[in-house]
């Protein structure tokens, strides 16, 4: 039940990551830029996505626009791009490789060859994690560094979105859930004797089997040589008569 609990943590934990991944992915708040003008009805907030640009104006109106001539993007989000998108299918990939190897399906029947199959999904998971991780903290140098850059405009100056929060937090549910799922090792020694914890060979009973300890009268051919009487049953030494004794002797 503990390797059972333990791999349906991972997944669940796993699970979480890559949906923040998902969303990660999706939402254009990877940079936020906050301009007011001359008066409140001039000020608008810019959100820069990996695939849109978004404008809300302070009326509530919002516009948003796809990013289609990736050239015109920054060098860290057009990495970003196809680093999370390779990261949601590496991610997906190790969750569905866990089900077949969880104890409790019997997709497999050898529990080494599950917990192999759980370890290499949760190498794929942190692989996954760590996708996530370079564009996000990437990106957020980069907007760090411009926005401390005293040669940029303040009209440019870009901070860092929800996005890049929802992927570190990402990375670390990932790397959590792939971390207990690489840890479901089966037992190094096998248990009773037999490897895989197979259960001990069955062998049928043959009944009752003789004794191979009974002995039968062995025939032994008579001797060649004769037969001489040599030895006697005479006594050697003569057995004494014992003396009488009187009464007076012992008076």
């Amino acid at each position: 039940m503990g390797r059972i609990g333990k791999e349906v943590a991972g997944q669940v934990i796993s699970f979480i990551g890559l949906v923040g991944v998902s969303v990660t992915c999706g939402i254009p708040m990877w940079r936020v830029t906050t301009y007011i003008g001359a008066n409140i009805t001039t000020a608008q907030i810019v959100w820069d996505g990996l695939w849109m640009n978004c404008v809300m104006q302070s009326t509530g109106q919002m516009q948003c626009r796809l990013n289609n001539a990736i050239m015109t993007m920054t060098r860290d989000l057009q990495a970003a791009q196809a680093l999370v998108i390779i990261s949601i299918l590496f991610g997906f990939i190790g969750f569905m490789i866990t089900f077949i190897g969880v104890k409790c399906t019997s997709c497999l029947k050898n529990d080494s060859s599950k917990a192999n199959v759980v370890i290499i999904g949760g190498c794929l998971i942190i692989v996954s994690a760590i996708l996530v991780l370079i564009p996000a903290s990437w990106s957020a140098a980069v907007t760090i560094t411009d926005f401390q850059n005293p040669l940029t405009i303040e009209t440019q100056k870009r901070e860092i979105g929800a996005s890049i929060y929802i992927g570190w937090g990402a990375t670390v549910f990932l790397l959590i859930g792939g971390i207990i799922l690489t840890t479901s090792c089966p037992p190094q020694k096998p248990m009773y004797g037999y490897p895989g914890n197979q259960p001990a060979p069955m062998y049928p009973y043959a009944g009752p089997r003789p004794n191979p300890a009974t002995y039968a009268p062995v025939y032994a051919p008579p001797s060649s040589q004769s037969y001489t009487g040599t030895g006697t049953y005479i006594p050697n030494k003569p057995y004494a008569a014992q003396p009488t004794y009187t009464a007076r002797q012992y008076l």
